[in-house]
């Protein structure tokens, strides 16, 4: 049976339903399929997929996020291909699409993540558990705990150059959620942040996050050396910037930082 869906970029693709041979171009959202319980229909993932690692292990590799080998893909014959704006490349996508129906997600936000849980659900014929899920993930950011000290947060996500998150990214809402303000709020998706630039922002934390770049405990005391006042953390990236089912798991992992 042939189904219309409308992707979040507004594209309208037409799929098998229920699609039997998936390819995932998302890390996030390859373990939301898992969780969705689609282990049979999903017969490609990318090399950053390393959750379940029961996937990374035994699933067909097609390349990275942003280098898909596009002969691999055509191998697989998927008939849906899940992918995302920012972590997949324009020109990629559009050659997949010649071919293949190809399911863009563009998140920003929790609430983004969490209606790309459900329009998930409903391309794979797994809405029930979407819903269940979404509605343990709303639950959980719920529960954070209100009204703690609104500390002022530098979250970066590279090094040479330092680089932070900007307050239009999925990053920066899980910040805003946790009753903390990013002190490049006002900035655009990843902006390039010379460490002497935050001298005059003040901010009160400064997170380190382990991807995209591994920071590791020898960065922290270069930046203290020109931050003496900052706390600075390493902290888990998956769970600040992964939209699917993560974010579950993100919620006691917050918790315990906000403690």
């Amino acid at each position: 049976m042939k189904r219309q869906f409308t992707d979040m970029t507004g594209r309208t693709i037409e799929v098998n339903f229920p699609p039997q041979r998936i390819v995932s171009l998302v890390p996030s959202q390859t373990e939301l399929l898992y969780d969705l319980g689609l282990s049979e229909e999903v017969v490609g993932i990318t090399k950053f997929c390393v959750h379940p690692n029961v996937w990374f292990r035994n699933k067909k590799r097609i390349g990275g996020t942003k280098t898909v080998h596009i002969d691999q893909v055509n191998d697989l014959q998927p008939d849906l291909i899940i992918a995302n704006k920012e972590e997949n490349t324009k020109e990629q996508i559009e050659k997949l699409a010649q071919h293949f129906p190809v399911w863009i997600s563009d998140i920003k936000t929790i609430g983004q993540g969490l209606q790309m849980i459900c329009e998930v659900g409903d391309l794979t014929g797994k809405m029930i558990p979407a819903l269940q899920l979404c509605n343990e993930i709303s639950t959980g950011f719920l529960s954070l705990p209100k009204g703690g000290k609104a500390m002022k947060v530098a979250y970066f996500i590279w090094r040479d150059p330092w680089m932070c998150a900007g307050g239009d990214t999925f990053i920066s809402d899980v910040i805003k959620r946790m009753g903390w303000i990013n002190v490049l709020g006002d900035k655009n998706r990843y902006p390039e942040t010379a460490l002497i630039d935050l001298v005059t922002l003040k901010p009160e934390v400064i997170l380190l996050s382990s991807e995209p770049y591994p920071f590791k405990e020898q960065h922290i005391a270069e930046i203290k050396a020109i931050l003496p006042r900052a706390e600075v953390r390493l902290v888990d990236g998956e769970m600040f910037s992964w939209y699917g089912s993560r974010m579950k798991k993100a919620v006691p992992y917050l918790q315990k930082m906000l403690h």
